[in-house]
């Protein structure tokens, strides 16, 4: 348990590893990302209405049947995929995070010194050519009176 964590002398306090921290093999969808989609029991997908009902018989082995297929149809194409499956996720999203860190953030910013830059062109062209012909305008139109009146 000591190799998980790192002693950080600048900050006096001691640092968890996290590419080694401890999962729970409880609850393996703390976050419900997955409580819509994949939730499916016997009663979602196969149901009899009143007045046609199998044989009881037939009912509690077809249920029995589709618990267990999908309980280890789902292990074993987890006990096989699930590794090369993690590798390829794992490394596509290290793909993206790679792309975002040094490509797009940087872009971004890149973009955002640039518009700076010729907005703050555009604002002085705005203040030598526009502010003064609407400055004109005010001073023409602030002579200008309005009086309204009702007439009886």
């Amino acid at each position: 348990m000591e190799d998980q964590y790192q002693y950080n002398t600048n900050e006096e306090k001691f640092v968890k590893d996290s590419h080694t921290k401890e999962i729970d093999l409880i609850n393996r969808d703390p976050k419900q990302i997955n409580d819509d989609v994949v939730k499916v029991e016997f009663e979602d997908v196969i149901a009899e209405p009143d007045g046609t009902h199998s044989l009881d018989g037939v009912w509690k082995l077809s249920y029995t049947t589709f618990t267990v297929s999908k309980y280890w149809c789902y292990r074993v194409l987890s006990a096989v995929f699930g590794i090369p499956v993690a590798l390829l996720w794992g490394f596509l999203f290290a793909c993206i995070s790679f792309c975002h860190i040094w490509a797009v953030v940087p872009c971004i910013k890149s973009c955002l010194i640039e518009s700076q830059c010729v907005s703050r062109i555009y604002s002085l062209c705005i203040q030598t050519f526009c502010d003064p012909f609407f400055e004109a305008l005010g001073k023409i139109f602030s002579s200008v009176r309005v009086a309204l009146r009702k007439e009886v």
